[in-house]
């Protein structure tokens, strides 16, 4: 689990980064300004401090002039948001990659930061740099505040689950990719009315054998039509994660 210690490190890092950023592009002092963690950390979800995913909220203007430029201006986005972190952090290895900056830090936490520019309907646009470039959509705050509702509901099951499952994906199947928002996304949509109770006496992994079901009896529509995100509905392409998530869910059943 992230210790205390940890987490200090990564708010400072984080700070450090939102202020480099709200210098160059917002022209203000402010070290929480413009910023938020998404991701697995961002949705409470995450075990390790390996990644650490953070959006940075840029002003329209420039969503304006990059996107007012000839060839790949996502690429052009990247560069100078790379820039401007490089400012902060001068000796780490940062590089543009795709859709994020990554900066890879020498003990071992890397953050992967993208640039964003936020829609009147509370989404984000950011650049996807790839084959020639174009612009993609967003809305983690719809996912957190998905998350965060059912794991109400379900007394902490939801998190719970997401938490167990990157553990035996981290401890057991470390080979095969299994990313976090596909298991996120998955034990939101198959947890149902699934919750912890203070009496227990269910049969033992019932729950575990329900969400084993549930992959199968959803998976091919899944791999045909992509799997939809909490909360924003964003579909998920899980071709690459599915061995993996099906192999994590027969352990559970097993273990």
């Amino acid at each position: 689990m992230i210790s205390v210690e940890q987490r200090e490190k990564i708010s400072k890092r984080y700070h450090k980064i939102t202020s480099a950023i709200n210098e160059e592009f917002w022209k203000i002092n402010s070290s929480i300004d413009h910023s938020l963690y998404v991701g697995s950390y961002g949705r409470n979800t995450a075990i390790c401090t390996s990644d650490i995913d953070i959006l940075l909220c840029l002003p329209s203007a420039i969503f304006d002039r990059f996107n007012a430029l000839t060839g790949n201006s996502q690429s052009r986005l990247l560069q100078a948001v790379k820039t401007a972190i490089k400012e902060a952090y001068p000796n780490s290895d940062i590089r543009a990659d795709g859709q994020i900056i990554k900066i890879a830090f020498s003990d071992g936490i890397i953050f992967e930061c993208l640039p964003a520019f936020k829609n009147t309907s509370g989404s984000f646009v950011y650049p996807d740099s790839n084959m020639g470039g174009k612009w993609l959509s967003t809305n983690p705050k719809a996912e957190q505040e998905a998350i965060r509702d059912k794991n109400k509901t379900s007394n902490g099951l939801l998190v719970s689950t997401c938490k167990h499952m990157r553990y035996i994906r981290d401890n057991f199947f470390k080979s095969y990719k299994l990313s976090g928002i596909v298991i996120d996304s998955f034990a939101y949509q198959a947890i149902g009315s699934w919750r912890f109770t203070e009496s227990g006496g269910s049969e033992p992994f019932s729950y575990e054998k329900h969400l084993l079901a549930f992959y199968n009896e959803h998976c091919f529509s899944w791999l045909l039509s992509g799997m939809s995100a909490p909360g924003s509905n964003d579909k998920i392409d899980i071709s690459g994660s599915s061995e993996c998530l099906e192999k994590v869910l027969k352990y559970m059943v097993e273990e």
